[in-house]
């Protein structure tokens, strides 16, 4: 897995020591600044101006055991708000400048789209507290397809991509795949998803931990993980997760679904998460977890249970600007020449070394 560029992370942390704001003045909008530099090879980075949300959607199975708020195999009509422009992502996206595609991978429905065939998984995931989600040949098909989906947003342009989520009975599949791959209970993991009632979320639970009895076989393994607990959404996420960081661009991640997708692509690709920054704090309790285990700290928290990359499109601007400000903010070099001062400079004779990263944290 290729590795962010060390010399330009070093380059702005050291162009963020010399800017004229007080020491840790920009705080997480510097971090943010440094982490698009290195993903991109380059101080100044450049703003990203053409981020892709790929909506990844398809039904599950287990949604028959009454674990979401909308009914089983009814996907398709999320699907169609996306693309009538009706759904938050597509209202939200103009705004970032972000565009949209969403692809049918699973949906009992189908699509309708001219290339659906080649995208489409199967009608639907197993219900993965009965039985496997997919087969083997559906597994790797799928991680294959998330994979190639990556290539082509890449190839045609996309500096920036945000893998989003669209499925009834996402959530609990995903639940399911953090509390194997983590080895924790099922309580910690289940959260509202849709907006379930108590009722549901008791029904939510019993799913989850007869998922995970399933599951729990086939921890270390996360193409077995998905075959027998995922979904085709999950393992297209997956892919696609991984395959950005091969190809060295930049990933905001947003909710559990692809939360979890994430950490089994850290799996079988370490090093991965180094490509990737997670947009905003989900409030399912599982998205806790898969924080700790990749190590990120969320740039928002605004309470968002919707997975189709919302938090995302908020999260956006931030970098766009964290990228502008490290290019365009002035330096105390220059507010020197013009006959002022800056009383916070930071004397450091190393600006690149240690003490201007911590000026960077601070």
């Amino acid at each position: 897995m290729p590795a962010p560029d060390f010399e330009a992370r070093r380059a702005a942390v050291a162009r963020h020591a010399e800017l004229a704001v007080p020491v840790g003045g920009l705080g997480r909008l510097a971090e943010l600044g440094v982490w698009l530099a290195a993903a991109q090879g380059t101080c100044p980075p450049r703003p990203p101006a053409r981020p892709r949300v790929v909506l990844v959607a398809a039904d599950h199975g287990v949604s028959a055991a009454g674990v979401s708020a909308h009914a089983a195999g009814t996907t398709a009509r999320l699907v169609d708000a996306v693309r009538e422009a009706t759904a938050p992502v597509t209202v939200m996206a103009p705004v970032a400048g972000a565009s949209v595609r969403v692809v049918d991978v699973g949906t009992e429905a189908g699509s309708g789209a001219a290339d659906a065939e080649r995208h489409h998984v199967r009608a639907g995931s197993g219900r993965i507290d009965r039985e496997d989600a997919l087969t083997g040949a559906e597994t790797d098909r799928a991680v294959e397809i998330g994979r190639g989906l990556a290539d082509e947003e890449v190839d045609s342009g996309a500096d920036l991509l945000v893998p989003a989520s669209l499925g009834v009975g996402a959530t609990t599949a995903a639940a399911t795949l953090v509390a194997a791959l983590t080895r924790t209970e099922p309580v910690a993991v289940i959260g509202r998803g849709s907006g379930i009632d108590d009722a549901g979320w008791m029904r939510k639970a019993a799913a989850v931990r007869d998922a995970l009895r399933r599951a729990k076989p086939h921890s270390g393994d996360p193409l077995a993980l998905l075959r027998v607990a995922g979904g085709a959404d999950l393992a297209v996420l997956t892919g696609f997760c991984a395959q950005a960081a091969i190809r060295r661009t930049p990933v905001l991640l947003d909710g559990l679904v692809v939360g979890a997708a994430a950490l089994l692509a850290e799996k079988l690709a370490p090093g991965a998460r180094d490509w990737w920054l997670v947009a905003q704090r989900s409030p399912e309790p599982a998205m806790d977890v898969v924080l700790a285990r990749l190590d990120k700290e969320p740039v928002l928290d605004l309470g968002l249970r919707v997975d189709d990359g919302s938090g995302a499109m908020a999260a956006l601007p931030l970098l766009q600007m964290a990228a502008r400000l490290l290019a365009e903010t002035g330096t105390t070099t220059s507010a020197d020449s013009d006959g002022a001062t800056d009383p916070a400079a930071d004397p450091a004779d190393d600006p690149a070394g240690d003490d201007a990263d911590d000026a960077v944290r601070a």
